[in-house]
């Protein structure tokens, strides 16, 4: 197959879809710092949305389909699929995280690829994992990622390994996918992209049946590589379930051909008095943030899990919440609401218990603590003049954003790699302009919170 010339189309360059919402700004962040102009909405865009955004070359959906199961992918995500194929992009992205967490019965990657390739006619549908700015590493198909500055195969991660619904408990990211798909699955390694037998490798994995084909990105050079191969060889059109390495992988393509600025660049987020936090996070990271919070003036305070699993006592569990952070932000100083700190917090051990309990399958449970979580956070903003909120969890994230009337977001300002400063459009004047920040669990160093709040 002989590659098609690299220069830029008319148009959208990419549309994806997210399967979190923290992902899905991480995707925008990549982009926009590298000068490819992105939005990204919280429902399917209309005409008139459409017209807004007229000059972006990438637009994004964010969704919350990394918790859901098989069937809800069926039911929902083909139409989705669809549409956003119908916006005419080249590469049609299902974006997934980079720690690769999902299962059969949750998150399944595989089943979103079956799904997403019955509109595609390609020969291959290639997928990047790999984000070396993010500390993620594809190496011999097998995935490593950095938690507080030290590298882990996956399977050893201190967070994803005992991740609490779908624990990584398979590096080789080939074995893991075949529990999902019965798909083929190829692999462009490292040692291939060293030795330039990637297009090769490329040419005689391809075939009717469409089969995944991961790429290995470690370093600048396979990153390049990476971005190359899929651009050349793209076709008609090509399906892509693949992290936000893909976007670096493309950008990193496009800079060696002089097409985008050569450095990658956002402007500086100004200081704020004081923010508004909600987390519903529970990972190591999550923890740590909310412990260095808690040491640096911030006012936190913990959702009760219980309360908040009783509908006769939600609203006065979260009436609480809110008269302590509205009182809070009148004094200057920024509130933080959390409903777990860490994976060993009592709240996250027995959390299964209290849903139980309560009469609520975990799924649904885990849905009333986010919707508290959002209430919270909306009730703050309607009684407060606060202009820049976090929330930490990509479940949670969806549901706030969602909760608040935002209809779509584009990238402010950098903060750490992978969390960017947003800003909310909306119909609602109160919410329009908002700076929000959508974090996932792991990102970020303990001093996060600071470095937002400026």
């Amino acid at each position: 197959m002989k590659p098609i010339q690299s220069l830029w189309p008319e148009g959208l360059l990419l549309s994806y879809y997210g399967d979190d919402f923290t992902g899905s700004t991480d995707v925008m962040e990549a982009f926009t710092a590298a000068g490819v102009p992105t939005v990204l909405f919280l429902e399917m865009p209309r005409d008139g949305d459409l017209e807004r955004f007229k000059d972006v070359r990438c637009i994004g959906l964010a969704g919350q389909s990394r918790g859901k199961s098989p069937q809800w992918m069926r039911q929902e995500l083909p139409v989705l699929f669809q549409r956003l194929k119908e916006l005419g992009a080249p590469l049609l992205q299902y974006k997934v995280c980079s720690t690769f967490d999902s299962s059969p019965s949750v998150g399944s990657i595989g089943q979103a690829i079956d799904l997403a390739l019955q509109n595609f006619q390609s020969t291959w549908s290639p997928m990047v994992v790999g984000a070396p700015r993010l500390k993620r590493f594809q190496i011999f198909g097998h995935l490593f990622a950095a938690d507080n500055g030290v590298v882990h195969r996956i399977d050893r991660h201190p967070t994803m390994s005992r991740h609490p619904v779908t624990p990584m408990l398979e590096a080789d990211l080939r074995a893991h996918l075949a529990k999902q798909t019965h798909r083929r699955i190829a692999l462009i390694d490292l040692a291939q992209i060293a030795e330039g037998q990637g297009q090769a490798k490329l040419d005689s994995s391809q075939g009717q049946d469409q089969p995944v084909i991961m790429i290995d990105i470690a370093d600048d050079r396979s990153q390049v590589e990476a971005g190359r191969l899929i651009w050349e060889n793209r076709g008609e059109g090509l399906f892509t379930a693949s992290s936000s390495g893909l976007q670096y992988a493309l950008t990193a393509f496009w800079r060696s051909q002089g097409q985008i600025p050569e450095t990658a660049t956002l402007p500086v987020a100004t200081a704020v008095e004081c923010i508004a936090v909600v987390s519903g996070s529970c990972s190591p990271m999550s923890g740590e943030q909310i412990q260095w919070a808690r040491n640096h003036g911030f006012v936190t305070s913990r959702l009760d899990i219980s309360s908040c699993l009783d509908l006769t006592r939600q609203q006065s569990e979260v009436t609480r919440l809110v008269n302590i952070a509205v009182t809070a932000i009148k004094h200057g100083v920024s509130p933080l609401v959390f409903s777990a700190e860490g994976p060993d917090d009592p709240a996250v051990q027995r959390f299964g218990e209290l849903a139980t309990s309560a009469k609520l399958s975990r799924s649904d449970a885990s849905e009333l603590v986010g919707g508290a979580l959002a209430e919270v956070m909306r009730q703050v903003l309607d009684q407060t003049r606060i202009s820049r909120i976090v929330v930490a969890g990509g479940d949670s994230s969806g549901r706030v954003a969602a909760h608040l009337g935002i209809s779509a977001l584009t990238v402010s300002a950098g903060l750490v790699p992978g969390v960017p400063l947003c800003r909310a459009w909306s119909d609602d004047p109160l919410r329009d302009g908002l700076e929000v920040v959508l974090k996932g669990g792991q990102l970020g160093g303990a001093n996060f919170y600071g470095l937002v709040r400026g």
